[in-house]
């Protein structure tokens, strides 16, 4: 007798393990799942909270990155309280059909919750940029802003009036040219060779 007993009891503890072993596990807070949006956004969801949940999502392409939150109660929906981990992976299903995580989707609600109460469904509630964006913006434009005035500057430079040049008399040089060289031919044409050049030089005095 003692020993069935004995046996009945071992039997009911068994049972009573097996059944914690089946029972399903609900995803923890901080986890993250990962996804990349239609334009190809490489996003991370994470979740926190416990009746009413926030859901948290990044992302970032090409130097670009933004954030969005959304807040709800889930818990609200039988089928998230028998597999939250579901429902968060349909929620990312949704997201990955978007081109970008955050614009248009003021509310997410997964397939599996669509006949649950309006408390189920996630609603955004804040949306931004990070701040080295914002800052990379703001250097864009001071230097598009910088770019500009130089340019019209250069304008100025080339539409203004020439430098002032220093005159020149190339009629006077001319005339001494044309002094000289009749001087040369009548000393060639009256003198004798070796005197060519004295006679050229009394002319050119005499010719003025």
């Amino acid at each position: 007798m003692k020993s069935v007993a004995l046996l009945f009891l071992v039997v009911i503890c068994g049972m009573g393990g097996f059944g914690q072993k089946l029972k399903p596990k609900k995803r923890s807070n901080g986890e993250e799942i990962s996804f990349r949006t239609k334009a190809k956004d490489a996003c991370t969801m994470s979740m926190s909270g416990d009746e009413e949940m926030k859901l948290r999502i990044e992302c970032k392409n090409q130097g670009k990155s933004y954030w969005c939150e959304f807040t709800g109660k889930p818990s609200v929906c039988r089928p998230f309280r028998k597999n939250p981990k579901i429902y968060w992976n349909q929620i990312a299903v949704e997201l990955r059909k978007l081109p970008h995580a955050c614009e248009s989707t003021q509310v997410l609600k997964a397939t599996m919750c669509q006949k649950a109460p309006p408390d189920a469904e996630m609603k955004q509630i804040a949306a931004g940029m990070e701040p080295e964006d914002l800052a990379n913006q703001e250097k864009s434009v001071q230097k598009m802003s910088t770019s500009t005035k130089g340019v019209g500057k250069g304008s100025v430079k080339k539409t203004g009036k020439p430098p002032v040049l220093p005159l020149i008399k190339p009629a006077q040089h001319g005339q001494g040219s044309a002094n000289e060289t009749e001087a040369m031919k009548l000393a060639r044409e009256h003198c004798w060779e070796s005197l060519h050049g004295f006679c050229s030089y009394i002319i050119g005095i005499f010719r003025g």
